[in-house]
Formats: C-alpha cells, sequence, structure tokens
C-alpha cells in the first residue's frame, strides 16, 4: 500500500513454484499456473496485504509488467444500507473480468518486430555476402577470358 515491491512468488516455464527465500510453499499465499494463465491466491487477507499486484512476464529477455490489479480490504461506513441486499465477500476485491494475458496476445506486433529482427537481419546479411560473392565471380571469369593468348603455337 506504501508503494514498495515485494516479492511474493515465481513461477517457472514447467510450472515449478518458488516463495520468498527459496521455499516451495508460503502459509500466506497459494500460486499456479494453467497453461497462460497465473493464479495468486492471498490467504487470510490483511490489512499488511492491501496493494496493487503485479505480474512480470519475462518473453525474449525482455520484462513486460501488467497494468497492476489493485486489492484493498471494503471500506466500513457508519450509515446503515436502506434495503437488504446480499453482503459481499469479506476481505476479497476482484475483478471478474481479470485475467494474464498470455504472450500471444500481450503487444504482438511489438514481439513480432522483435522476432522479425532476429530474423531479417542475418537473412539480409547473407544475401548481400552471396551477391558480393556473384559480383566477385563474375569480375575474375571475365579477367580470366581477356588474358588467354591468342598466338600461334
Amino acid at each position: 500500500k506504501s508503494g514498495t515491491l515485494h516479492f511474493i512468488v515465481f513461477i517457472s516455464s514447467i510450472s515449478r513454484v518458488t516463495f520468498e527465500g527459496s521455499q516451495g510453499t508460503s502459509r500466506r499465499f497459494e500460486a499456479s499456473k494453467d497453461k497462460a494463465t497465473y493464479r495468486l491466491v492471498v490467504k487470510s487477507f490483511t490489512p499488511q496485504d492491501e496493494g496493487n499486484y503485479f505480474c512480470v512476464m519475462n518473453i525474449n529477455q525482455m520484462l513486460h509488467f501488467s497494468p497492476g490489479q489493485p486489492v484493498f480490504l471494503p471500506v466500513t461506513t457508519t450509515v446503515a444500507p436502506t434495503t437488504s441486499r446480499p453482503t459481499p465477500m469479506s476481505g476479497i476485491t476482484e475483478d471478474p473480468n481479470f485475467q494474464t494475458p498470455g504472450p500471444e496476445r500481450r503487444m504482438p506486433d511489438e514481439l513480432n518486430s522483435f522476432c522479425h529482427i532476429f530474423i531479417w537481419v542475418p537473412l539480409s546479411g547473407a544475401c548481400l555476402l552471396l551477391l558480393i560473392a556473384l559480383v566477385v565471380t563474375i569480375v575474375l571469369c571475365q579477367r580470366t577470358r581477356r588474358r588467354r593468348c591468342k598466338c600461334k603455337r
């Protein structure tokens, strides 16, 4: 809540979970991965757990930050409600439309242009080398034809 970042969990590409202190489990959190969806569960949510939660993904040696998910305890009010309605689950703030976007849905143009550099630069360099080799070969072949002796023997 104060703006200080805290490491909670790392999930590897093979779904191995590592919590703070290189621990495999945590008393306060649960984490899992299913295909391109990552899930973090905060057990026994307390005021110290309030804040913005971010997901950081490492894709092609670039870090991508999620926009953040604000999670705060509900504010208690002194005004009594005039109508009866179901009470929300205590201590949980959840955006039903929030999902961790998978790499295939996030910034496709940026990632594609990044990948294109690794494809097109070596390919154009190889084409340039082949063109230079072809020009050198043609020049050398023309010189050897001109130097042939046309004397009688």
